[in-house]
Formats: C-alpha cells, sequence, structure tokens
C-alpha cells in the first residue's frame, strides 16, 4: 500500500534510485530496523478504512478471525515474493520479473501496478483527507461543506497538489515530512482502543451486529476473508523495493510478521472496534465521537494529514521504481515533472469522491485480480522452476543477449498464467457489483486464482518455454 517508511530510503545513498544491484555496504536494515519500518508502513490510515470495511459483513469476534487469517495468508505470500529475491541480490522488485515476464513485459507491469494503482491509492487516501477536514470544519467552526460534495473533492485536489510541493522537492524533505507520522498514528491507534473500550464493554461490542450483513453469516465471513486477504496483498507493489534495502533474507522474511501482519491486524482490528461501536464505516466519523470536540477535532486533523504523508510515501515508492526501471527516458526525467505525471490520475479521480471512497471492497478487489496470480506466478517461477537461483549479469543484458530474453523481452506464458488467476477470480467474485457464486463460500476468489496461475505457469513453463530454450530454465549457473 502506502509505506510511508520506504520514504526512509531518502537517507540512503544514490543507489537506491538506480536498478542496479545493491552492494551490502549500501543497504540499510536489519532485522530490527526493518522490524521498525513495517511498524511503521502498516500504522497507516488505509488500515482504519479496512476495518470500517470488514464490519460491514462480520461483527467483532468474526472480524478478529478474518483479519487474523486473512492476513496471515497473504502476508506470508508477499513476504517470500518479492521480498527473497529482492534481499538476497539487492535488485529492485521489477528487475526481479525479468526473469519471469522478460525485460519488457517487467517495465509493462511496472508501470500499470506504479502509476496506475498508486493513482487509485493517493486519490482514496486524498479523498479521506477530504472527509477529515470537512468534519473538522463541521465540528470546530460549525460550518456545512457539503459532505461528499464538491466542496470535499477541492480539499483532495489540494491534498495531491501539497503532496506533489512535498514530492518535488525531493527525497530529503521527503524523509522529514515523515518522521512524526508512524509514531503519532500508533499514539492515536492506541488512544481509539481506550476510548472505545471506556465506553463499551467487551460483552456489548462483541454482541452488534454488522453493519450491512447479507443475513448468511457464512457468506459474510468468507466476504471479510476475502477482503482481507485482498488487503494483505495489496502491499505488494511496495514490499519487495523495501526489502531490497536489508542486509539478508531473514532481516527481509520476518519483519513483514512484526510489521504487515501484526501491526496490520491490531489497526485493522482497531478499525473494526471503531466501526461496530459508533456504528459507520467511516474513519473520519469517529474520532469526535470518541474523544469528544476537543480531542476529536486534533485527533482528525492529525489523521487527515497523515494521509497526505502517505500519498507522498506512495508517490515516492512509485517514482523510485519508474526511475530506477522506466529505462534512458524516465531516468532524464525532472524529479517534478515525475512527480506530477504520478499523481495527476489521483487529481482527476478525486473528483468522483463518492465512486471511488464508498467502494473500498470492489477497489481492493480490483487490485488482488492482478497481485494474487502475479504473486503466485513469481513465487512458483523463483522457488520451483529456478531453486532460489538468478543469474544477475543476464538481468541487465539485452534481450538478444539474456537468458531472460524469452521472446523479444516478453514470456506469453507468464502472462497467459496471470490472465487465467484473473478470469479465475472473476468467475468466483464479481469485482464490480461484488456478488460472489455459491463456490466462493467453500473457496474465497484469491486464492483458487492463486493456485490456477500458480500451477499453469508450472505447467506452461516445463511443456513450452524450457523446451523451446527460453528464460534459461534449462541452463546450468
Amino acid at each position: 500500500m502506502s509505506p510511508r517508511a520506504s520514504t526512509n530510503t531518502a537517507a540512503g545513498s544514490d543507489a537506491t534510485l538506480n536498478e542496479l544491484p545493491l552492494l551490502r555496504a549500501e543497504r540499510l536494515w536489519g532485522f530490527w530496523g526493518y522490524s521498525s519500518v513495517n511498524v511503521g508502513l502498516a500504522i497507516a490510515t488505509w488500515a482504519f478504512l479496512q476495518g470500517g470495511a470488514v464490519a460491514l459483513y462480520v461483527g467483532a469476534e468474526a472480524a478478529v478471525a478474518s483479519i487474523v487469517v486473512g492476513y496471515g495468508i497473504s502476508v506470508l505470500l508477499v513476504a517470500l515474493a518479492p521480498c527473497i529475491p529482492s534481499a538476497r541480490y539487492g535488485i529492485e522488485q521489477f528487475v526481479a520479473l525479468r526473469s519471469v515476464f522478460g525485460a519488457g513485459g517487467a517495465r509493462v507491469l511496472m508501470v500499470v501496478m506504479s502509476a496506475l494503482l498508486a493513482a487509485a491509492w493517493s486519490a482514496v487516501l486524498a479523498i479521506m483527507f477530504g472527509h477529515a477536514l470537512d468534519n473538522v470544519a463541521s465540528q470546530a467552526l460549525g460550518l456545512d461543506l457539503g459532505g461528499s460534495g464538491v466542496a470535499v473533492s477541492l480539499i483532495a485536489l489540494a491534498a495531491v497538489l501539497l503532496s506533489w510541493l512535498i514530492l518535488a522537492r525531493g527525497p530529503v524533505s521527503i524523509e522529514w515530512v515523515n518522521r512524526i507520522v508512524a509514531p503519532g498514528l500508533v499514539l492515536v491507534t492506541l488512544g481509539m482502543l481506550v476510548l472505545i473500550f471506556t465506553q463499551t464493554s467487551w460483552s456489548e461490542l462483541a454482541a452488534i451486529p454488522p453493519l450491512a450483513s447479507s443475513g448468511d453469516p457464512h457468506l459474510d465471513f468468507m466476504l471479510a476473508l476475502e477482503l482481507n486477504i485482498a488487503g494483505g496483498l495489496a502491499w505488494w507493489p511496495n514490499v519487495g523495493n523495501l526489502a531490497r534495502l536489508t542486509t539478508s533474507t531473514r532481516a527481509a522474511f520476518w519483519p513483514n510478521m512484526l510489521g504487515l501482519f501484526l501491526a496490520s491486524v491490531i489497526a485493522a482490528v482497531v478499525g473494526v472496534f471503531a466501526a461496530l461501536a459508533l456504528a459507520s464505516e467511516d474513519p473520519t466519523m469517529w474520532m469526535v465521537p470518541l474523544g469528544g470536540v476537543v480531542l476529536g477535532v486534533l485527533a482528525l486533523t492529525f489523521v487527515g494529514f497523515a494521509n497526505i504523508t502517505s500519498v507522498v510515501a506512495q508517490g515516492y515508492s512509485s517514482m523510485v521504481a519508474l526511475k530506477g526501471g522506466g529505462g534512458r527516458l524516465l531516468r532524464n526525467v525532472r524529479w517534478a515533472v515525475l512527480a506530477a505525471a504520478i499523481l495527476a490520475p489521483a487529481a482527476v479521480l478525486v473528483f468522483f469522491p463518492a465512486a471511488v471512497y464508498d467502494n473500498y471492497s470492489r477497489f481492493v478487489s480490483w487490485g488482488a485480480i492482478l497481485v494474487g496470480p502475479l504473486c503466485s506466478v513469481q513465487l512458483v517461477d523463483y522457488f520451483l522452476l529456478r531453486r532460489g537461483r538468478l543469474r544477475l549479469r543476464d538481468l541487465y543484458l539485452p534481450d538478444t543477449q539474456s537468458r531472460y530474453g524469452f521472446w523479444r523481452g516478453y514470456n506469453p506464458a507468464a502472462f497467459v498464467a496471470v490472465a487465467a488467476g484473473a478470469v479465475t477470480y472473476t468467475l468466483l467474485l464479481n469485482p464490480v457489483t461484488y456478488e460472489p457464486v455459491p463456490a466462493f463460500g467453500f473457496l474465497t476468489a484469491s486464492l483458487p486464482a492463486v493456485a490456477v496461475a500458480g500451477v499453469l505457469h508450472y505447467v506452461l513453463t516445463q511443456v513450452l518455454v524450457r523446451r523451446l530454450g527460453k528464460g534459461g530454465y534449462g541452463q546450468v549457473d
């Protein structure tokens, strides 16, 4: 998602801004360093949105179970791929994907993941900023700015512009802006938890029904489980580039369990409790009822501006990927111009606040359609087909010279596998209506998509790609 902690890389050398492998001396984090980064990454305002969405389907007890299981599955997947290959070789995660999709294919995925998904997440966070300031104006000043109308869109646009101003000044300003955000959000999260249980007992909280139950408890639980699997998979676009800065594969893997899993679970659970106790899935509606006008407005203001730091961090992570792997053309683009290009789609999306902000479950589902199969294909390729070994030199050679050249820089087998996984997902859960078929109640959508993509990639590679001598699968290092 929006890794505010990734901006700490700004303190590192310029090597972090290119696609060449990082030497051990250029890496920043051991186990505890990367753990603290991951905790800061996980304690983000989007976690409150996740909790509010889960509360639509299930009550407190089922919500905790769905969050723990869902995040446990998906964080394990993203902790293995792309973190392990990026950490072992010190390579940018889309560079590692050249061994799977070819250089051209990896570049296509980089643009899609770094631009489109980043823009969508930035729009969600900017609109949340608009809602937060709208509520501040209402509670503190007695002004009515019109709820989710034009005023919220204009405030959200201002958030995008402010994010661009920070990004345009470069990495140093980004790191400075983010220093106080993660600790502040930890305090807000713990404060919310304390206030919830001073006003509502556990037995009362556990008795509160879901906010929008379908009437089928089993189906509702599976929808909540799917939402949490998809939420965990959403970490994929950024965690590989963070793991690249760790000193070992162990330091790249285990901190994900402390940060992306444990901290995310805690933040999302607090979000569920707040949504149920206050009968609202919108995090910007929780602060004042919980803390009163003064504390509530202060917390709401902080959360609102924390969204800007998340937009900045999301944009920075995308810019690092594009600068490093986008070729000579993008490397020569001025930082401010690239920042504007990254945030421009978000500036358009903020004018559709209801469509973006009020459809969080569908939005996360659209991400999982691609990320789940993509993660599976990478796992199968790296751990099973290549036995955890890559040839660094070939990752940077021209297509005609590299063992990872495939067919003019593209591996159609990997794309077919991802497409098959995406189709499997949509057959089980309609991403537009969020309506499942009966089989979804036993399978979820993400897990079959992951399985289909992984199995098909293995079969196609063994039967077609390897026999045709493409991809270097039969070559000995």
